[in-house]
């Protein structure tokens, strides 16, 4: 048994309801790392998707950030973020989703990110389209990596991770229009998706964090792989780069010639 686009839609609009009911509340904050939080609204969500979808699908896998892998069929595979973004939402900054990915045999194939503030839920299904409230959404074919807007995002360990992204992110605001940070990555890919923003790049995700907008991005008609290039994006984290066809392959020789000077 198989979930449909709707049902993944309305799971995400749920759950985005308690984020939007929690914020501006104060929180009961958990330290996962320095800058890696947890709130009880974030285990609200979760509970709120775990409890349905094992109620729906008793046999199949998830993926969820706070509590991590539940084992199940590896044909049925879920992966869920129930807040994007907590450091924003801790601050009170309204931007943060709720990013749902369904996975069969190995395909992405839905995906639904709901941002509750704006109320946009963006939502695709592999090879049907991807879908902005509804409305159709298509990439960006910027002519060149210079008349670009990126964004990225950094590692939780940026202060002792030698690998922190820092110097890509010099080298890209040096030959791009400019670079966001906003701290969200579901969020960052759907801006993709949507044409907000015309490539993103970071070097270390989950797969919860990524796996709904990536789905997205590709059904929008653009490329979304490992940060180097890489098919595998899911199981290993090995980041992500998305953006047009064109667009992608310009940003990644850029991260390819960072990465190839980086000391070993």
């Amino acid at each position: 048994m198989q979930p449909t686009l709707a049902y993944i839609e309305d799971l995400a609009r749920r759950a985005g309801e308690i984020l939007r009911a929690g914020y501006g509340q104060q929180h009961h904050i958990d330290y996962k790392g320095e800058a890696d939080l947890v709130t009880e609204v974030d285990r609200a969500s979760e509970a709120l998707l775990l409890g349905e979808i094992m109620r729906q699908f008793p046999e199949h896998s998830i993926f969820s950030e706070e509590s991590g892998e539940r084992s199940g069929s590896a044909e049925h595979v879920w992966y869920i973020d129930p807040l994007d973004g907590t450091l924003n939402y801790a601050h009170g900054m309204p931007l943060f989703c709720v990013s749902i990915a369904y996975e069969h045999g190995g395909q992405l194939e839905l995906a639904a990110v709901f941002d509750p503030m704006s109320n946009e839920l963006f939502s695709g299904e592999r090879g049907q389209g991807a879908w902005l409230n509804g409305k159709p959404m298509q990439v960006t074919n910027p002519p060149s990596l210079r008349e670009s807007l990126l964004v990225t995002g950094f590692p939780y360990d940026v202060r002792t991770n030698p690998r922190n992204n820092f110097a890509e992110f010099q080298r890209f605001s040096m030959l791009s229009q400019g670079v966001r940070r906003l701290g969200s990555a579901a969020l960052d890919l759907c801006y993709v998706a949507a044409g907000r923003l015309d490539g993103y790049w970071q070097l270390k995700l989950s797969a919860w964090d990524l796996a709904a907008g990536a789905l997205l991005v590709r059904e929008a008609g653009g490329v979304a792989t490992g940060v180097l290039g890489q098919a595998e994006i899911l199981r290993q984290q090995n980041g992500v780069l998305a953006a047009s066809p064109g667009l992608h392959a310009e940003m990644l020789a850029v991260v390819k010639e960072v990465d190839s000077a980086r000391p070993s």
